[in-house]
């Protein structure tokens, strides 16, 4: 089993209403999931979650075996580098970073060896080519910066890959190509996608799909 959610629940602050509480939930390895639910339902809070920037109040997250709540900040951080990629809805690119570079920061604080090597294969392989790799972020198309962000999430070899809605505010053609390239190197690598977004349309892409609001029991709203 490569995620499994028992019975967490998690609330923003003292407010005490949850957001979220799952009974049960899991992904196995290689899997492709496509997880959706209007804004506002709780969505980016899981990812959170799965990738242990957030901790559930109740319950237990388990990834590869490993429970998130069981490490300290620091350990947490340095486990998700290695096992979890992660594509932001923003892709979060440093902008005077070069292609390169930004992928080579998410190496380091996994202490990936060969950095720089598989950084420039897997800019190749998403077709950016050489003259490109040390181009500021700021200065690459929309296109471009995708293929930085894929390659940056795929980087340490993760067992999981979490995207956050990264289509939203792309043009039909932008979103096609994205989503090719993230399928294609997500099989290439044997690594298992969690694809969240409201946009019903990228579905069928998917072996799973699931509606948050069916495996989440909270009425809570975020």
């Amino acid at each position: 089993m490569l995620v499994s959610i028992q019975n967490i629940s998690f609330h923003y602050g003292s407010a005490n209403i949850p957001v979220l509480a799952i009974p049960q939930w899991s992904v196995q390895s290689g899997e492709r999931v496509f997880l959706h639910g209007p804004s506002g339902s709780g969505k980016s809070t899981l990812l959170n979650l799965l990738a242990g920037i957030l901790l559930p109040n109740s319950g237990a997250i388990e990834i590869l075996g490993q429970r998130l709540n069981a490490l300290s900040a620091r350990r947490r951080d340095k486990w998700r580098a290695r096992h979890i990629g992660v594509v932001f809805q923003q892709f979060n690119l440093i902008p005077y970073f070069g292609a390169v570079d930004n992928i080579r920061l998410a190496a380091h604080f996994a202490r990936t060896p060969n950095a720089t090597g598989r950084a420039k294969e897997l800019l190749q392989a998403l077709g950016i080519d050489e003259n490109l790799h040390h181009q500021p972020a700021s200065q690459l198309s929309i296109g471009q910066q995708q293929r930085v962000a894929i390659a940056r999430a795929l980087i340490n070899q993760p067992e999981l890959l979490i995207v956050d809605e990264p289509t939203s505010a792309l043009d039909t053609q932008n979103r096609n190509a994205f989503m090719t390239l993230l399928l294609e190197q997500a099989q290439r690598n044997d690594t298992a996608l969690i694809f969240v977004s409201h946009d019903l349309s990228l579905a069928g892409r998917f072996s799973r799909v699931e509606a948050l609001v069916e495996i989440n029991r909270a009425g809570g709203q975020h």
